[in-house]
Protein backbone atom coordinates (compact mmCIF):
# COMPACT_ATOMS: atom_id res chain seq x y z
CA UNK A 1 0.00 0.00 0.00
CA UNK A 2 1.14 3.26 -0.45
CA UNK A 3 0.72 4.73 2.99
CA UNK A 4 2.79 1.48 4.34
CA UNK A 5 6.03 2.94 1.82
CA UNK A 6 5.09 5.89 3.12
CA UNK A 7 5.16 5.30 6.78
CA UNK A 8 8.00 3.02 6.12
CA UNK A 9 10.30 5.98 5.04
CA UNK A 10 8.67 7.84 7.91
CA UNK A 11 9.86 5.57 10.90
CA UNK A 12 13.35 5.81 9.27
CA UNK A 13 13.87 8.98 9.35
CA UNK A 14 12.23 9.61 13.17
CA UNK A 15 14.57 6.49 14.11
CA UNK A 16 17.67 8.87 13.46
CA UNK A 17 16.31 10.95 15.92
CA UNK A 18 15.10 8.36 18.54
CA UNK A 19 11.84 9.44 19.00
CA UNK A 20 10.29 7.69 21.77
CA UNK A 21 7.40 7.10 20.61
CA UNK A 22 5.67 3.89 19.31
CA UNK A 23 2.73 3.76 16.71
CA UNK A 24 0.03 0.96 16.31
CA UNK A 25 -2.11 0.86 13.84
CA UNK A 26 -5.74 -0.14 13.15
CA UNK A 27 -4.41 -3.77 12.10
CA UNK A 28 -1.98 -4.06 14.89
CA UNK A 29 0.82 -3.52 13.14
CA UNK A 30 3.54 -1.97 15.33
CA UNK A 31 6.33 0.79 14.48
CA UNK A 32 8.71 2.05 17.10
CA UNK A 33 10.40 5.15 16.32
CA UNK A 34 12.72 5.40 18.90
CA UNK A 35 14.05 3.22 22.08
CA UNK A 36 12.83 3.27 24.44
CA UNK A 37 9.20 4.19 23.98
CA UNK A 38 7.63 6.34 26.85
CA UNK A 39 4.44 6.57 24.36
CA UNK A 40 2.18 4.94 22.17
CA UNK A 41 -0.30 6.46 18.92
CA UNK A 42 -2.72 4.51 18.68
CA UNK A 43 -3.46 5.64 14.83
CA UNK A 44 -7.41 4.49 14.11
CA UNK A 45 -8.15 5.78 10.75
CA UNK A 46 -5.83 6.40 7.38
CA UNK A 47 -6.57 9.76 8.16
CA UNK A 48 -5.03 10.20 11.38
CA UNK A 49 -1.57 8.38 9.51
CA UNK A 50 -1.59 10.70 6.97
CA UNK A 51 -1.68 13.59 9.77
CA UNK A 52 0.97 11.69 11.44
CA UNK A 53 3.45 11.45 8.38
CA UNK A 54 2.56 15.51 8.12
CA UNK A 55 2.57 16.88 11.97
CA UNK A 56 2.31 19.88 13.84
CA UNK A 57 0.91 20.90 16.91
CA UNK A 58 -2.24 21.41 16.03
CA UNK A 59 -3.01 18.45 13.35
CA UNK A 60 -2.07 15.68 15.76
CA UNK A 61 -3.95 18.11 18.32
CA UNK A 62 -7.03 17.71 16.57
CA UNK A 63 -6.68 13.98 15.43
CA UNK A 64 -6.82 13.35 19.35
CA UNK A 65 -9.35 15.46 20.24
CA UNK A 66 -11.82 14.04 17.22
CA UNK A 67 -10.62 10.74 18.64
CA UNK A 68 -8.97 9.25 15.67
CA UNK A 69 -5.82 8.93 17.52
CA UNK A 70 -5.38 7.33 21.13
CA UNK A 71 -2.39 8.23 23.27
CA UNK A 72 -0.66 5.97 25.90
CA UNK A 73 1.86 7.52 28.19
CA UNK A 74 2.30 10.69 30.79
CA UNK A 75 0.68 13.46 28.97
CA UNK A 76 3.69 15.69 29.33
CA UNK A 77 5.56 12.81 27.50
CA UNK A 78 2.90 13.00 25.21
CA UNK A 79 3.21 17.16 24.36
CA UNK A 80 6.79 16.68 23.81
CA UNK A 81 6.90 13.45 21.61
CA UNK A 82 4.31 16.24 19.63
CA UNK A 83 6.63 18.74 19.44
CA UNK A 84 9.74 17.04 18.75
CA UNK A 85 7.79 15.72 15.81
CA UNK A 86 6.48 18.61 14.75
CA UNK A 87 10.35 20.13 14.58
CA UNK A 88 11.79 17.21 12.41
CA UNK A 89 9.22 16.99 10.34
CA UNK A 90 6.68 19.59 10.00
CA UNK A 91 6.80 22.87 9.01
CA UNK A 92 7.21 25.94 11.49
CA UNK A 93 3.78 27.58 11.44
CA UNK A 94 3.80 31.07 12.62
CA UNK A 95 1.20 32.36 10.87
CA UNK A 96 0.85 35.88 10.43
CA UNK A 97 -1.12 38.14 12.87
CA UNK A 98 -4.54 38.12 12.38
CA UNK A 99 -6.76 40.73 12.65
CA UNK A 100 -9.84 39.25 13.84
CA UNK A 101 -13.05 40.99 14.29
CA UNK A 102 -14.40 41.71 17.61
CA UNK A 103 -18.17 42.74 18.51
CA UNK A 104 -19.71 43.18 22.05
CA UNK A 105 -21.30 39.83 20.84
CA UNK A 106 -18.80 38.02 18.99
CA UNK A 107 -16.95 38.71 22.28
CA UNK A 108 -19.36 37.93 24.73
CA UNK A 109 -19.51 34.40 22.63
CA UNK A 110 -16.27 33.53 22.53
CA UNK A 111 -15.89 34.21 26.37
CA UNK A 112 -18.95 32.49 27.20
CA UNK A 113 -17.56 29.34 25.30
CA UNK A 114 -14.00 29.22 26.99
CA UNK A 115 -15.03 30.18 30.67
CA UNK A 116 -18.80 29.29 31.02
CA UNK A 117 -18.25 25.45 30.57
CA UNK A 118 -18.99 24.65 34.23
CA UNK A 119 -17.73 26.40 37.49
CA UNK A 120 -16.93 22.81 38.78
CA UNK A 121 -15.07 21.88 35.81
CA UNK A 122 -12.73 24.73 36.69
CA UNK A 123 -12.52 24.18 40.74
CA UNK A 124 -11.65 20.39 40.02
CA UNK A 125 -7.82 21.90 39.01
CA UNK A 126 -7.72 25.58 40.20
CA UNK A 127 -6.45 26.93 43.53
CA UNK A 128 -8.83 27.39 46.19
CA UNK A 129 -9.49 30.95 45.25
CA UNK A 130 -10.08 29.79 41.54
CA UNK A 131 -7.70 32.01 39.98
CA UNK A 132 -7.54 31.57 36.52
CA UNK A 133 -3.71 33.51 35.23
CA UNK A 134 -0.37 33.30 36.06
CA UNK A 135 0.75 32.70 39.47
CA UNK A 136 3.88 34.53 41.54
CA UNK A 137 6.08 31.70 42.88
CA UNK A 138 8.86 33.14 45.56
CA UNK A 139 10.24 30.01 45.17
CA UNK A 140 9.28 26.94 42.83
CA UNK A 141 8.62 25.07 45.57
CA UNK A 142 5.37 26.83 46.64
CA UNK A 143 1.59 25.49 46.68
CA UNK A 144 0.12 26.93 43.98
CA UNK A 145 -2.58 28.49 46.44
CA UNK A 146 0.23 30.15 47.97
CA UNK A 147 1.77 31.56 44.66
CA UNK A 148 -1.77 32.61 43.69
CA UNK A 149 -2.38 34.91 46.77
CA UNK A 150 1.59 36.36 46.31
CA UNK A 151 0.07 36.94 42.78
CA UNK A 152 -2.67 38.76 43.71
CA UNK A 153 -1.02 40.85 46.36
CA UNK A 154 2.35 41.33 44.12
CA UNK A 155 -0.67 43.26 41.88
CA UNK A 156 -1.98 45.72 44.13
CA UNK A 157 1.42 45.90 45.68
CA UNK A 158 2.11 47.24 42.21
CA UNK A 159 -0.59 49.70 41.84
CA UNK A 160 -0.07 51.72 45.47
CA UNK A 161 -3.07 50.60 46.84
CA UNK A 162 -4.71 53.09 49.74
CA UNK A 163 -7.85 52.61 51.66
CA UNK A 164 -10.85 54.02 50.13
CA UNK A 165 -9.32 54.18 46.75
CA UNK A 166 -11.62 53.01 43.72
CA UNK A 167 -10.26 49.75 41.79
CA UNK A 168 -11.70 48.40 39.00
CA UNK A 169 -10.75 45.17 37.36
CA UNK A 170 -11.52 44.23 33.94
CA UNK A 171 -12.07 41.01 33.11
CA UNK A 172 -12.49 39.85 36.88
CA UNK A 173 -12.97 35.95 36.45
CA UNK A 174 -14.77 34.61 39.76
CA UNK A 175 -13.55 37.71 41.95
CA UNK A 176 -10.22 36.53 43.72
CA UNK A 177 -8.50 39.62 43.28
CA UNK A 178 -11.42 42.24 44.04
CA UNK A 179 -12.05 39.89 47.11
CA UNK A 180 -8.37 40.61 48.07
CA UNK A 181 -8.17 44.33 47.23
CA UNK A 182 -11.34 45.15 49.61
CA UNK A 183 -10.51 42.35 52.33
CA UNK A 184 -6.47 43.51 52.74
CA UNK A 185 -6.15 46.98 51.26
CA UNK A 186 -9.47 48.32 52.71
CA UNK A 187 -10.39 49.57 49.06
CA UNK A 188 -13.78 49.95 46.68
CA UNK A 189 -14.14 47.27 44.42
CA UNK A 190 -15.67 46.94 40.55
CA UNK A 191 -15.59 43.58 38.90
CA UNK A 192 -16.40 43.29 35.29
CA UNK A 193 -17.01 40.00 33.27
CA UNK A 194 -18.58 38.73 30.05
CA UNK A 195 -19.14 35.27 31.57
CA UNK A 196 -22.80 35.19 33.01
CA UNK A 197 -20.83 31.68 35.30
CA UNK A 198 -18.21 33.82 36.74
CA UNK A 199 -20.99 36.56 37.48
CA UNK A 200 -22.77 34.46 39.70
CA UNK A 201 -20.62 32.92 41.33
CA UNK A 202 -18.05 35.94 42.08
CA UNK A 203 -21.71 37.83 43.48
CA UNK A 204 -22.36 35.05 45.66
CA UNK A 205 -18.63 34.79 46.70
CA UNK A 206 -18.66 38.71 47.93
CA UNK A 207 -22.21 38.05 49.67
CA UNK A 208 -20.18 34.93 51.21
CA UNK A 209 -17.37 37.16 52.49
CA UNK A 210 -19.45 40.20 53.84
CA UNK A 211 -18.42 42.38 51.65
CA UNK A 212 -21.41 43.54 49.21
CA UNK A 213 -20.77 47.52 50.72
CA UNK A 214 -17.12 47.58 49.37
CA UNK A 215 -17.42 44.95 45.80
CA UNK A 216 -19.69 45.25 43.20
CA UNK A 217 -19.79 43.01 40.46
CA UNK A 218 -20.96 43.29 36.76
CA UNK A 219 -21.51 41.59 33.70
CA UNK A 220 -20.62 44.14 31.46
CA UNK A 221 -18.36 44.81 28.41
CA UNK A 222 -15.37 47.04 29.48
CA UNK A 223 -16.31 49.53 26.08
CA UNK A 224 -18.87 50.27 28.36
CA UNK A 225 -17.44 51.29 32.11
CA UNK A 226 -18.20 55.04 32.47
CA UNK A 227 -16.86 56.30 35.88
CA UNK A 228 -13.29 57.24 36.93
CA UNK A 229 -11.20 54.56 38.71
CA UNK A 230 -8.07 55.79 41.21
CA UNK A 231 -6.46 52.15 39.98
CA UNK A 232 -7.30 49.47 37.22
CA UNK A 233 -6.15 45.88 36.46
CA UNK A 234 -6.64 43.92 33.67
CA UNK A 235 -5.66 40.77 34.38
CA UNK A 236 -5.42 37.76 31.68
CA UNK A 237 -8.18 39.66 29.47
CA UNK A 238 -6.61 41.72 26.56
CA UNK A 239 -5.94 38.32 24.90
CA UNK A 240 -10.01 38.66 24.08
CA UNK A 241 -9.44 42.25 22.81
CA UNK A 242 -8.04 41.86 19.30
CA UNK A 243 -4.84 43.26 17.83
CA UNK A 244 -6.20 46.06 16.09
CA UNK A 245 -8.43 47.15 19.25
CA UNK A 246 -5.30 47.39 21.49
CA UNK A 247 -5.27 51.59 21.04
CA UNK A 248 -8.40 51.55 21.51
CA UNK A 249 -8.70 49.02 24.80
CA UNK A 250 -5.47 51.34 26.12
CA UNK A 251 -7.35 54.61 25.15
CA UNK A 252 -10.45 53.08 27.28
CA UNK A 253 -8.48 52.67 29.93
CA UNK A 254 -6.63 56.10 30.25
CA UNK A 255 -10.30 57.50 29.85
CA UNK A 256 -11.49 55.86 32.77
CA UNK A 257 -8.37 56.51 34.71
CA UNK A 258 -7.83 59.16 37.45
CA UNK A 259 -5.52 62.08 36.74
CA UNK A 260 -3.13 60.60 39.23
CA UNK A 261 -3.97 57.12 38.80
CA UNK A 262 -2.36 53.62 38.31
CA UNK A 263 -3.09 51.08 36.29
CA UNK A 264 -1.63 47.20 35.37
CA UNK A 265 -1.93 44.77 32.58
CA UNK A 266 -1.52 41.43 32.83
CA UNK A 267 -1.19 39.02 29.63
CA UNK A 268 0.18 36.54 27.31
CA UNK A 269 2.04 37.99 24.97
CA UNK A 270 3.61 36.41 21.45
CA UNK A 271 7.65 36.18 21.35
CA UNK A 272 7.10 36.64 17.85
CA UNK A 273 8.05 40.16 16.91
CA UNK A 274 5.17 40.21 14.34
CA UNK A 275 2.74 39.06 16.85
CA UNK A 276 2.70 35.81 14.69
CA UNK A 277 0.92 32.82 15.97
CA UNK A 278 3.17 30.44 17.94
CA UNK A 279 5.56 27.17 16.48
CA UNK A 280 4.59 24.39 14.68
CA UNK A 281 0.71 25.37 15.05
CA UNK A 282 -0.04 25.51 18.49
CA UNK A 283 -2.02 28.60 17.95
CA UNK A 284 -4.30 27.03 15.22
CA UNK A 285 -5.74 24.46 17.90
CA UNK A 286 -5.89 26.67 20.39
CA UNK A 287 -8.26 29.26 17.84
CA UNK A 288 -10.20 26.34 16.97
CA UNK A 289 -11.03 24.38 20.08
CA UNK A 290 -10.13 26.64 23.13
CA UNK A 291 -9.92 30.51 22.81
CA UNK A 292 -11.54 31.42 19.51
CA UNK A 293 -10.41 34.56 18.29
CA UNK A 294 -8.01 34.90 20.54
CA UNK A 295 -4.97 37.16 19.30
CA UNK A 296 -1.53 37.63 21.07
CA UNK A 297 1.02 41.02 20.71
CA UNK A 298 4.58 40.79 20.90
CA UNK A 299 5.49 42.81 23.98
CA UNK A 300 7.20 45.68 21.54
CA UNK A 301 3.81 46.15 19.81
CA UNK A 302 1.68 46.05 23.29
CA UNK A 303 3.59 49.01 24.29
CA UNK A 304 3.69 50.97 21.59
CA UNK A 305 -0.20 50.90 21.11
CA UNK A 306 -0.55 51.76 24.87
CA UNK A 307 2.28 54.80 24.76
CA UNK A 308 -0.26 56.06 21.73
CA UNK A 309 -3.43 55.64 23.83
CA UNK A 310 -1.44 58.36 25.99
CA UNK A 311 -0.28 55.98 28.71
CA UNK A 312 3.12 55.61 29.64
CA UNK A 313 4.74 52.32 30.60
CA UNK A 314 6.51 52.65 34.35
CA UNK A 315 7.40 49.07 34.48
CA UNK A 316 7.50 46.18 32.65
CA UNK A 317 7.80 42.30 33.59
CA UNK A 318 8.14 39.06 32.14
CA UNK A 319 6.57 36.33 34.18
CA UNK A 320 7.19 33.77 31.63
CA UNK A 321 8.67 30.93 34.01
CA UNK A 322 6.12 31.61 36.50
CA UNK A 323 3.02 30.80 33.70
CA UNK A 324 4.64 27.58 32.87
CA UNK A 325 4.77 26.22 36.62
CA UNK A 326 1.28 27.03 36.99
CA UNK A 327 0.05 25.68 33.63
CA UNK A 328 2.23 22.77 34.81
CA UNK A 329 -0.04 22.67 38.24
CA UNK A 330 -2.80 23.41 36.84
CA UNK A 331 -2.19 19.90 34.16
CA UNK A 332 -1.10 17.92 37.16
CA UNK A 333 -4.17 18.56 38.99
CA UNK A 334 -6.55 18.17 35.64
CA UNK A 335 -5.02 14.31 35.13
CA UNK A 336 -5.62 14.19 38.75
CA UNK A 337 -9.12 14.58 38.42
CA UNK A 338 -9.33 12.66 35.16
CA UNK A 339 -12.56 10.55 35.66
CA UNK A 340 -14.39 12.89 37.26
CA UNK A 341 -13.76 15.90 34.60
CA UNK A 342 -14.46 13.46 31.72
CA UNK A 343 -18.11 12.61 33.79
CA UNK A 344 -18.49 16.54 33.95
CA UNK A 345 -17.32 17.88 30.61
CA UNK A 346 -17.79 14.83 28.02
CA UNK A 347 -14.77 12.97 26.84
CA UNK A 348 -14.22 15.51 23.67
CA UNK A 349 -13.76 18.44 25.56
CA UNK A 350 -11.57 16.52 28.32
CA UNK A 351 -9.32 15.89 25.49
CA UNK A 352 -8.97 19.66 24.74
CA UNK A 353 -8.73 20.88 28.07
CA UNK A 354 -5.87 17.86 28.78
CA UNK A 355 -3.83 18.70 25.41
CA UNK A 356 -4.37 22.42 26.20
CA UNK A 357 -3.29 22.66 29.26
CA UNK A 358 -0.29 20.36 29.08
CA UNK A 359 0.71 22.21 26.10
CA UNK A 360 0.47 25.68 27.54
CA UNK A 361 3.00 24.52 30.00
CA UNK A 362 5.29 23.21 27.36
CA UNK A 363 4.58 26.39 25.56
CA UNK A 364 6.28 28.80 27.94
CA UNK A 365 8.71 26.72 29.16
CA UNK A 366 10.11 26.53 25.72
CA UNK A 367 9.84 30.25 25.03
CA UNK A 368 6.54 29.96 22.59
CA UNK A 369 4.87 32.18 23.90
CA UNK A 370 5.63 34.54 26.88
CA UNK A 371 3.36 36.67 30.05
CA UNK A 372 4.21 40.32 30.78
CA UNK A 373 2.87 42.76 33.19
CA UNK A 374 3.14 46.10 32.37
CA UNK A 375 2.29 48.87 35.15
CA UNK A 376 1.55 52.58 33.64
CA UNK A 377 0.26 55.81 34.06
CA UNK A 378 -1.26 58.88 31.91
CA UNK A 379 1.25 60.46 30.08
CA UNK A 380 2.40 63.77 30.31
CA UNK A 381 4.80 64.36 32.92
CA UNK A 382 6.23 63.37 36.53
CA UNK A 383 4.14 65.86 38.06
CA UNK A 384 1.12 63.44 37.97
CA UNK A 385 3.08 60.32 38.58
CA UNK A 386 2.35 59.08 41.61
CA UNK A 387 4.52 56.40 41.87
CA UNK A 388 7.91 55.84 44.29
CA UNK A 389 10.70 57.09 42.97
CA UNK A 390 12.10 53.11 43.00
CA UNK A 391 10.69 49.93 42.93
CA UNK A 392 11.42 49.14 46.30
CA UNK A 393 7.91 49.22 47.51
CA UNK A 394 6.58 46.39 44.84
CA UNK A 395 9.06 43.75 46.78
CA UNK A 396 8.11 44.56 50.80
CA UNK A 397 9.88 42.74 53.47
CA UNK A 398 6.52 42.02 55.21
CA UNK A 399 4.08 40.80 53.09
CA UNK A 400 0.33 40.30 54.05
CA UNK A 401 -0.02 36.64 54.23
Amino acid sequence: MFWQKQLDNFAARMSRHNVPLQLRLWGGHEVALGHPTRVTFEIKTVRALRRLLRPSMASLGQAYVEGEIDIQGAIDDVIAVAAQLSAHVGRQVRRAARMVRHTRRIDAEAIAYHYDVSNDFYRLWLDEQMVYSSAYFHHPDDSLEQAQIQKLDHILGKLCLQPGQRLLDIGCGWGALVLRAAQRYGVRAVGITLSRNQHGLARQRVAAAGLEDRVEIRLQDYRDVSETFDRIASVGMFEHVGLKNLRGYFAKIRQLLAEDGICLNHGITSTDPNSAESPFGGGDFIDRYVFPNGELPHIGYLLKELTAAGLEATDVENLRRHYALTARHWSRRFERHDAEIKALIGEKRYRIWRTYLAGCAYGFEHGWVSLHQVLAVKGGGAERNPLPWTRDYMYPVDRPE
